[in-house]
């Protein structure tokens, strides 16, 4: 597409396309003098997954593990794109979309969606210690954070911690306890944004986020949401809102006067 684009074979509204230029479904494309038929606009889904210890968020084989994508519906158009990722050995939350720039902004730092996650260690940490994995520490040569800790409950060695991250980098949760000398022993996702995985979805269950929610999302994404019309496709089990009160989220349509 980029090649045919550089060679000057596509036309948008009869102007030579530049690289890069956004289109929308209005537009009138041409390709060698061959107009396009206009784009049906799919109405964006998502789903939700309780990923399981042991799995990898890749499409790629990989020897002797299992990818989350063989566990995702088939599209009839289109395909699923992981909101961020998990390690193979983080469990919990992950979110899946049709729409790539949905995906996109949930995922960019500009936006300012944070992550939560629910972490057992072997240790206790410090008040001290704490406030430090706030205030920053220095790993791989960039300062990491979280935006907030809470100590959540624990005895013997064991300890729960809940924490939140603005940006999820590669084992940065492991790195920033393990800077206060204690070792990660269990590390889940239970929140992104304002989606909380429900305590009734299973490890390895998946589920499909209400159209309400889904809407509420892209507005708060600035993503038009396009309303589907009489859907013949499949969808997974929809059970009830996933989404809490969060800063520039609408409320459920239910709610409003």
């Amino acid at each position: 597409m980029e090649r045919w684009i550089q060679a000057g074979r596509v036309l948008v509204d009869g102007r030579i396309a530049m690289l890069g230029q956004r289109v929308t479904e209005t537009e009138n494309i041409k390709v060698d003098g061959q107009e396009l038929a206009p784009r049906k606009m799919t109405p964006p889904r998502a789903l939700l997954m309780n990923k399981r210890v042991g799995t990898i968020v890749s499409a790629a084989p990989a020897d002797n593990l299992a990818s989350v994508f063989d566990e995702l519906p088939v599209l009839a158009g289109g395909r699923w794109i992981s909101v961020g990722r998990l390690d193979v050995n983080t469990s919990g939350l992950l979110l899946f979309v049709n729409d790539g720039l949905l995906a996109h902004r949930l995922m960019h730092p500009s936006t300012g969606i944070d992550r939560e996650y629910a972490v057992r260690v072997e240790g206790k940490l410090e008040d001290a210690g704490m406030e430090q994995l706030k205030s920053g520490v220095t790993i791989d040569g960039e300062i990491g954070r979280f935006s907030d800790i809470r100590y959540y409950n624990g005895h013997g060695s064991n300890h729960w911690y809940h924490v939140v991250l603005m940006e999820g980098r590669n084992r940065e949760v492991r790195l920033l306890f393990a800077s206060q000398g204690v070792k990660v022993t269990r590390l889940k996702r239970v929140r992104f944004g304002p989606v909380v995985l429900p305590s009734s979805l299973r490890r390895g269950q998946l589920m499909e986020i209400g159209p309400d929610d889904v809407r509420r999302l892209c507005d708060l994404m600035g993503v038009k949401y396009v309303k589907s019309g009489p859907d013949k496709t499949k969808k997974l089990n929809v059970g009830n809102s996933v989404l809490i009160p969060y800063p520039g989220l609408a409320a459920p349509t239910s709610h409003r006067n």
